[in-house]
């Protein structure tokens, strides 16, 4: 009699917890991670904590996110969270492809916009709406080798802080002989090329819909220089930021622009005293810029589990304080990062944040962003100047915004 009632206990339990797996929620969620890195690790913690709630992680490759996105929209395809560049979100909400968030904020005790960095803030607005919630951030300083600044007989403790400056570093660090450049940076025909010269524009009071300036024409011009003039590698117009970092790495470029995202393999690769500054600037006393890059979780306006797909984001936007030591992203909220590693450089990026502008919004970003490159490119090959490339990008922009 005994067995049976457990045989009838068994079968109980069993049948509750079929029940209770028949209503677990699922949600979809596109990264551009790898396994083992952001979204999988928090996916995991978040069921954990809730088992009610399963979460498929899937990898897509950053420069296929968007298309694929597209394409899964169209078939019925499409997750219910998914990373976007945060240049790309205004691009999505336009077309009513995100789930406004702005109720679902309202009501959250995690969650407050006023404690968000306004580039990260701007990202993910869009016609006075919230459509998603930054991951992170990161942006753009100068590191430098600070044992060829020595040979070189600069001090290493005064990195170079005008645009004149780092022109001069450049020159007195490039070494032909020794097949080393003064700089290395990337204005690839890709938006990592964009995400690299906007700032510098910016920094002379334009934007991506007031290119045609003379500072941006002076900005143009110093890039030039540096390809032209042997100081950065002619690969530069074809190399991602990584790869043109990685020449940092190995000693052959005296400086780099670049972003937080290097640090881990620096400290592994780069056998030298490596260091980071903010981004020079026009001269001294002149508006500092800096890019915003990283991206934004979004849910997508179709999802069948839209609170549930919240419920995530709320618990990755609650630990924002991890970011930077576990993933490698900076905080986009106004949080305390508890010992930070590399605790010079994350002054220095902590720093940068605070000029870090969003790369629009607009709902037509690619194009936009398309004709920016364009007009370095074209400029740094010798098919037009400066000022006529520039000029060209802003008729194809105006035409755009009207």
């Amino acid at each position: 009699m005994k067995f049976r009632n457990l045989a009838l206990m068994t079968t109980g339990f069993a049948a509750l917890a079929g029940a209770a797996m028949a209503q677990q929620a699922e949600l979809n969620l596109w990264t551009i991670d790898d396994p083992g890195e952001y979204h999988y690790v928090m996916a995991d913690e978040f069921m954990a904590l809730h088992p009610e709630i399963k979460i498929n992680v899937r990898t897509v490759q950053f420069k296929d996110m968007v298309n694929d996105l597209a394409r899964g929209v169209a078939s019925g395809d499409a997750p219910d969270i998914t990373y976007i560049d945060n240049p790309e979100v205004a691009l999505f909400a336009s077309r009513g492809l995100l789930l406004d968030l702005t109720p679902h904020i309202e009501a959250s005790d995690i969650v407050d916009p006023a404690d968000i960095l306004p580039g990260p803030l701007a990202s993910v607005t869009y016609d006075g709406k919230i459509y998603g919630l930054p991951r992170g951030a990161n942006t753009l300083a100068l590191y430098y080798n600070a044992d060829m600044f020595r040979a070189a007989g600069l001090d290493p403790d005064a990195p170079p802080r005008t645009w004149d400056e780092l022109y001069e570093a450049a020159k007195a660090l490039t070494d032909r002989d020794a097949g080393v450049y003064g700089i290395a940076f990337s204005a690839v025909a890709t938006e990592e090329g964009t995400f690299q010269f906007l700032p510098w524009v910016q920094m002379t009071g334009g934007d991506y819909d007031n290119i045609n300036t003379e500072g941006a024409a002076r900005a143009l011009n110093l890039w030039k220089a540096f390809v032209d003039e042997g100081l950065a590698s002619p690969d530069t117009l074809i190399r991602s930021q990584w790869d043109a970092t990685g020449t940092f790495n190995a000693g052959s470029a005296a400086m780099a622009i670049s972003g937080p995202w290097e640090l881990p393999r620096m400290s592994s690769q780069a056998g030298f005293d490596y260091r980071a500054a903010l981004l020079p600037v026009p001269e001294e006393g002149a508006e500092r810029a800096s890019a915003l890059g990283e991206g934004d979780n979004v849910i997508l306006a179709n999802s069948d589990n839209p609170d549930e797909a919240f419920m995530f984001l709320e618990y990755l936007y609650q630990n924002m304080d991890r970011v930077w030591n576990e993933f490698g992203y900076l905080p986009a909220t106004r949080v305390e990062v508890a010992d930070p590693t590399y605790p010079e450089a994350f002054a220095v990026f902590e720093e940068s944040m605070k000029y870090a502008r969003n790369r629009g919004p607009h709902a037509d970003w690619p194009r936009i962003s398309q004709a920016i490159q364009a007009a370095f490119q074209s400029a740094l090959t010798g098919q037009a100047s400066a000022e006529d490339a520039l000029a060209t990008a802003q008729k194809r922009i105006d035409s755009i915004l009207k």
